[in-house]
């Protein structure tokens, strides 16, 4: 019998959940209401009696210093709608199992197979409501109907009932599990239904290359001996051959022959942008760096692996995970910056988790206009994105310490939510290399941590596909913190004992990526699919096999070591598992229920995928490129600026994230007198006993895609560069991570433009490898992601060409970081770099509705004579504050130095490095590269000039005690601006 504990805060206690969900109704909806309390609910489906109950109750699921509890009796009153919300059956409850096994250490029991507990969540809504607009609360404020179930009941009906009706959300499949055969002597059409409807994502010719394998005399003894239909494969091969060939997985169109014409009338040939520019960068720069290179481990794991410290490397990966998100905000998130965690822990013999970063992308939350079908509102998909990523974060035990939000209305299609994860490795492990790992045949495959469930099925190939009318609810998934956290400590200790030789995670495509991945380092499988540990019963082998149920890692155990490592397993409360065994047979085996269910070759599951051929051209887009004329009032046209969704305070979103944890943070989000100011960059030390730090900072400007995506990529590496040295980094021991985010570069009939996107990948793709080259930074890690686009009907959404560039690096004496924030009245004044006219693709043109002319071009040379000498003065300590100039441009940057201080700047424009004679407006906010605003101490200022001998620079202020930002031209007065109303204007835009 199952039972109701409910559990409230007591009545004088705020609800400020409830007081939010209540502002969200009002603000998002339009509605008129007057309060909403919230309860939570724990369902527990297991016999126990009223003792035990109560003492559970009173227990482990209520403080009574602040709430009051009610089991098997409704706590629900003075409302006039209730709203009950909970998982549907199979998805992943975090609260309920937690609570779950609270109940077990109470009551010293275990709960069984087919018992558990599960939560939900009443709202009690105060207000004059329709039916109608109750259940708009439900679906577009309190749930997702992909994975949640509401009830909705008035007060009326409550009294009739007598409560709320008991929901016992458990899986009851009475499904048995199969194994399908599917025909591929088929005509072209039927080969395309077959991967459209089951999700494949694959190509016509890619299913004609599936087909022919079967036909080979040698391919149908082999299945024949092995009991297997010797000419059609089974679901589970056909699902593992689609995930392991899927976009995601390999990079196709990074990959791809590509045909590219300039636009010149000369055109080349590209056998691989991945191999020409992004390997091929990081093989140019390493040979220049030479006794001085520090890459360890490059594009060969999970993530990238540098030399940091002596004893000590340095792990570093980013993520997207757009295609979840768009479909569920909170879990796609969740599951994002969780799944990012296991990049870096699972690279090598395994890192210590340290900070996590994080970019976002979406169109704006005060979206006004209709939405296609299928899309949720901006607004909902920020505000779940944050809390995903802050519930994954916070929860893990890991600071979130850098990251960004871009608005542009192309993201409703597709928001874009890139996480990473920074770690740290010993040197060594047990007398090697860390960075190294090596499957042996006759090492045992074990799964650790959590258990397999439909969530997260198609994820992969899912993903590899625009967001559509037919897009599956099974491939979001809700990730699980704790439960990854105890099994991440468990992996260090297994570790450091040497009970494993290999790790990684199962990500995108779960057992199939982790386990087919890992035995190419010894050439075959043997893997047992009914042994696996199920969140249910009734799972077909094929969805056992590329689910991607969160929190598991996949080890590789040397059959001396497994005794060893199922008792510390068991001691610690993960759940290991043996599921088969690495072999060197050159064949990936699966069974089930001892039936063989795949047989396929190495080779042609990991190279067997053909070549894709595309082709590239590039015209310079027709666009609008007029500029806005001469303002004459410069101080409204800076609050605008300070307003705009790009420029504004992210504080709303940075404060609901820790970036203490752990200890260890130097430069923070958010910095300056009153801890409100922009940092550029952040700065961590990992390890507490020393002085050294890791910097970390990011690049990205979607915008300038309009003008050349050469431009925008250019951009990206230079602000990432850029933010780092603002900090104090060092620009010679600087490494990066490339994410692309593209719109679908394949022409077709539903992407017309495709040759002219994919020439824009081409030319963003040039950009990155002449940058790394000329700063000297070896790409170490990244990820694309391609067909970023949202089509229903004639609905069709595509996000700008986007590029994030991450940076870490090293810091040599935290203790010489600076902030961007002025430091003191009577300081210097000086700006860094030349401004010239580049108003193409700024915020300045954009708050006037026009694109520009001219985007940002980035003088290497130049800049980085700049880095160089400027990050040489900030350890030598001779700079105050440091600001880089970006978007909004040096007018912006003016503001954000003042305010953050809570000081005044007076400056003459006039001064300020420039190219030509320029208008007052575009030195003030272009957005030209390489520039900084840098206040020094009086008493330095002959010594930092003449460590910027040479750098492009001049002073043209100072900083004074009068709150008030003045910027003048000669004897011109321009802005005279009180720098708390600057403040408040920049708050204001994301104050929800």
């Amino acid at each position: 019998m199952a039972h109701r504990i409910e559990v409230a805060l007591l009545e004088q206690m705020d609800d400020a959940v409830g007081r939010k969900i209540g502002r969200r109704i009002n603000e998002d909806l339009g509605l008129s209401i007057d309060d909403v309390r919230t309860i939570q609910v724990y369902t527990v489906d297991k016999q126990l009696s009223a003792e035990q109950l109560e003492a559970c109750a009173s227990g482990p699921l209520c403080d009574p210093i602040i709430q009051t509890y009610a089991v098997d009796n409704p706590l629900a009153r003075d409302f006039d709608w209730l709203i009950e919300v909970g998982y549907l059956p199979g998805v992943t409850d975090n609260i309920g199992r937690t609570a779950r096994e609270a109940l077990e250490v109470r009551l010293g029991l275990r709960f069984e197979p087919g018992e558990s507990v599960y939560s939900s969540i009443q709202y009690l809504v105060k207000g004059k409501l329709e039916p109608g607009q109750a259940e708009a609360i439900a679906r577009d404020v309190l749930g997702n109907g992909l994975i949640q179930r509401f009830t909705v009941i008035s007060a009326e009906q409550f009294d009739v009932a007598g409560g709320v009706p008991l929901v016992v959300p458990k899986v009851t499949s009475m499904h048995h599990p199969e194994v399908r055969r599917i025909d591929l002597d088929v005509p072209e059409a039927e080969l395309l239904r077959i991967s459209s409807e089951g999700v494949l994502a694959l190509s016509l010719e890619e299913m004609q290359t599936l087909a022919s394998y079967y036909h080979r005399p040698d391919v149908r003894k082999r299945r024949s001996d092995a009991g297997l239909p010797p000419d059609r494969p089974t679901d589970v091969e056909l699902e593992c051959l689609a995930q392991t060939w899927s976009e995601h997985c390999k990079h196709k169109i990074f990959n791809a022959l590509i045909d590219y014409d300039d636009g010149s009338g000369e055109g080349e040939v590209i056998n691989s942008l991945f191999n020409t520019y992004i390997k091929g960068a990081t093989r140019d720069v390493r040979e220049t760096l030479g006794e001085r290179d520090y890459c360890l481990s490059v594009f060969k794991d999970n993530a990238g692996v540098i030399r940091w410290e002596p004893d000590t490397n340095l792990v570093m990966k980013v993520e997207t995970h757009n295609s979840p998100s768009a479909l569920d905000p909170y879990g796609g998130a969740l599951t994002g910056i969780v799944g990012v965690n296991r990049d870096p822990f699972g690279t090598g013999m395994g890192s210590k988790l340290c900070f996590n970063v994080d970019t976002f992308c979406f169109a704006s939350p005060f979206w006004d206009k209709p939405l296609p079908p299928r899309l949720l509102h901006p607004k909902r998909i920020l505000e779940g994105v944050r809390e995903g990523v802050e519930h994954g974060g916070n929860k893990s035990g890991i600071p979130t310490v850098d990251g960004g939000l871009v608005f542009d209305d192309r993201f409703a299609g597709k928001p874009l939510v890139f996480c990473g994860t920074g770690g740290i490795m010993p040197v060594e492990i047990n007398g090697k290399p860390a960075h190294e790992k090596q499957v042996l045949a006759g090492d045992l495959i074990v799964m650790c941590g959590g258990r397999i469930g439909k969530d997260g099925i198609h994820g992969a190939t899912f993903s590899s596909e625009a967001l559509h009318a037919g897009s599956p609810a099974t491939a979001v998934q809700i990730g699980d913190p704790i439960t990854q956290k105890r099994m991440t400590d468990f992996l260090l200790v297994a570790r450091d004992m040497g009970l494993y030789n290999s790790i990684t995670d199962d990500g995108a495509g779960g057992l199939s990526s982790s386990v087919g991945e890992m035995a190419r380092d010894c050439g075959g499988f043997t893997l047992e699919l009914d042994k696996a540990p199920l969140k249910y019963a009734g799972l077909d082998p094929w969805e056992i096999l590329i689910s991607e149920s969160q929190e598991r890692m996949t080890l590789a155990v040397p059959h001396d070591k497994l005794e060893s490592l199922l008792a510390l397993s068991e001691k610690m409360n993960v759940e290991s598992t043996v599921l088969g065994e690495f072999n060197d047979s050159g064949m990936a085996c699966c069974r089930f229920q001892e039936r063989t269910v795949l047989l396929l070759e190495m080779d042609f599951l990991h190279e067997g995928l053909p070549q894709m051929r595309l082709k590239a051209v590039w015209q310079p887009p027709q666009r609008d490129e007029s500029e806005p004329d001469e303002p004459q009032d410069y101080g409204s046209i800076l609050h605008k600026l300070l307003a705009r969704l790009n420029v504004c305070s992210r504080e709303y979103v940075i404060r609901q994230y820790d970036h203490e944890v752990q200890g260890g943070s130097v430069i923070k989000p958010l910095v300056g007198a009153l801890n409100d100011g922009p940092s550029d960059a952040a700065v961590v030390r990992p390890l507490l006993d020393r002085w050294s730090g890791v910097v970390v900072s990011n690049g990205i400007c979607p915008k300038f895609s309009d003008i050349d995506a050469y431009a925008m990529a250019a951009n990206a590496v230079d602000e990432a560069v850029r933010n780092a040295v603002a900090v104090g980094g060092d620009p010679n021991y600087l490494a990066g991570l490339d994410n692309f985010c593209w719109c679908d570069p394949v022409q077709s009939q539903s992407t017309p433009d495709g040759h002219h996107k994919l020439a824009q990948l081409v030319r963003a793709n040039k950009a990155l490898y002449a940058m790394c080259l000329a700063y000297g930074i070896p790409l170490i890690s990244g990820k694309d992601s391609m067909k970023n686009d949202f089509q229903i009907g004639e609905h069709k959404i595509s996000i700008p060409p986007t590029l994030l560039f991450s940076i870490i690096g090293r810091v040599d004496d935290v203790r010489n970081c600076v902030t961007m924030d002025a430091k003191a009245a009577g300081d210097l004044v000086y700006v860094l770099g030349t401004t010239r006219h580049e108003l193409g693709g700024s915020e300045y043109c954009a708050m006037f509705g026009t694109i520009g002319a001219q985007a940002p071009s980035v003088n290497v040379e130049h800049n980085l004579d700049i880095y160089e000498a400027l990050a040489a003065a900030i350890q030598s300590g001779l700079v105050q504050s440091c600001h880089d100039a970006s978007d909004g441009g040096l007018g912006v940057s003016l503001a954000e130095s003042s305010f953050a201080g809570d000081l005044g700047i007076e400056i003459d424009l006039e001064r300020v490095p420039a190219q030509g004679a320029l208008r007052s407006d575009v030195l003030l906010f272009s957005e030209s590269s390489g520039r900084f605003v840098v206040t020094v101490s009086p008493d330095l200022a002959a010594d930092f000039e003449q460590a910027m001998e040479g750098a492009s620079l001049a002073k043209v202020g100072t900083v004074t005690d009068d709150r008030t930002l003045t910027i003048k031209r000669k004897q011109l007065s321009l802005i005279n601006e009180n720098i708390d109303e600057l403040r408040a204007t920049w708050k204001s835009t994301l104050d929800f």
